[in-house]
């Protein structure tokens, strides 16, 4: 069978199914409908798939016993309203599929469904197991539940892809060693004797500590670990008392520690929160920190690198390959490859000439369809391999 004629032949029955989970967006672990309508699809085909225990995510293995090749998608949405004006706009006020995962989900069962014409004219010649995620947007991450549910027993290889703005359709970025980075969210909380503002030497002047730790805590933080490393605090919310003329009694700031280097991903947490503390000691206020490990960084197996790099050639197309850098994403498909090698390939959806695309997280985010079909074909091609 030719897998290229293959993908054509489902090409709008996913554009479809891609639409339709994109019209219906929801957020980590409140997946039902999503993993119900990926269950019926495979369903359809002949295939057995097993839904998580939580209701959300489901794993399906298509093949020769055991699967030793598996291909992941993630499932939620994230809390950003839909800003395009497209048949298929979110249907769900606040919540939209801002960062490709509606794709990502289409791409593996695409593959799967050729895998399974495959697996029933006898010429697949390893099992495979699709995993579909729940939570991927959450900390610390969907990744830890398959695991628990034994998705990776007996898997060999894993491989995933992720939309790709800054790629054309039709280009696939792939990278050896870290492709993303070690992603912490953080938290702080500051508390002291609060009282006007015409005495502050009466209080603890927490806003002026809050804002030292805005300004300060970054910088210092950068100066502490070697700068190879990519160390990268960026606060996203802060927020403390409601008059002009009253210091408050509290206030917190909230954001996301990132860093490229595995080994100071380990170390930093002891040192963020030293940092804290020696920064708002002088103001007389109180600190708690809330330091949640998110996700490490991906590493890409060589070997894995090389099984794409050859299934982008064969079933995509010469020269559809391209280099990618290492970004400060976080992604907890660096759980699963802890565990069990393999890569994560960058999947271009910005149409072919366009000057520029919405990027990941932006409300008006969307994808050349004709990445679809990329991406189950490069899937699929690499199942085969191996």
């Amino acid at each position: 069978m030719n897998v290229r004629e293959s993908v054509a032949e489902h090409h709008s029955a996913l554009v479809g199914l891609r639409r339709d989970v994109h019209a219906h967006p929801e957020l980590g672990r409140q997946e039902f409908r999503t993993t119900e309508r990926i269950v019926d699809v495979l369903r359809a085909a002949g295939l057995s798939p097993r839904v998580l225990a939580g209701g959300t995510g489901a794993l399906c293995d298509i093949g020769p016993v055991p699967a030793t090749v598996g291909l992941r998608a993630d499932l939620d949405a994230l809390p950003v309203a839909d800003g395009k004006d497209v048949p298929y706009r979110s249907t769900v006020d606040g919540v939209c599929h801002a960062c490709g995962h509606d794709v990502h989900v289409t791409c593996v069962a695409g593959a799967g469904l050729v895998l399974a014409r495959l697996h029933a004219l006898g010429a697949l010649p390893v099992g495979v197991r699709l995993v579909f995620q729940p939570a991927e947007e959450v900390m610390p991450g969907g990744a830890l539940d398959v695991i628990a549910a034994g998705g990776l027993d007996g898997l060999e290889r894993l491989y995933a892809v992720h939309c790709d703005p800054a790629l054309d359709v039709g280009q696939v970025g792939l990278r050896t060693g870290s492709v993303t980075s070690a992603t912490d969210h953080v938290e702080v909380h500051l508390s002291g004797a609060g009282g006007h503002t015409a005495r502050p030497q009466l209080t603890s002047d927490l806003v002026a500590a809050l804002g030292n730790v805005l300004t300060s805590v970054p910088a210092i933080l950068a100066r502490r670990v070697d700068p190879r490393a990519g160390v990268n605090l960026v606060w996203g919310e802060a927020h403390a008392g409601t008059a002009a003329n009253v210091i408050p009694r509290e206030g917190v700031a909230v954001g996301t520690l990132r860093m490229l280097d595995r080994e100071v991903w380990e170390t930093v947490p002891p040192l963020f929160a030293d940092i804290v503390r020696a920064v708002v000691a002088p103001y007389g206020v109180q600190a708690e920190i809330m330091h949640v490990r998110g996700v490490p960084p991906v590493v890409n197996d060589p070997l894995a690198v090389a099984a794409l790099t050859r299934a982008a050639t064969e079933y995509v197309g010469v020269g559809s390959v391209c280099g990618t850098e290492q970004s400060l994403g976080g992604e907890d498909f660096g759980w699963y490859l802890e565990k069990v090698p393999g890569a994560l390939a960058r999947l271009g959806v910005r149409p072919a000439g366009s000057a520029r695309a919405a990027d990941l997280h932006h409300p008006e985010f969307d994808v050349d369809e004709g990445a679809i079909d990329v991406g189950v074909a490069l899937l699929a091609g690499v199942a085969l391999l191996g």
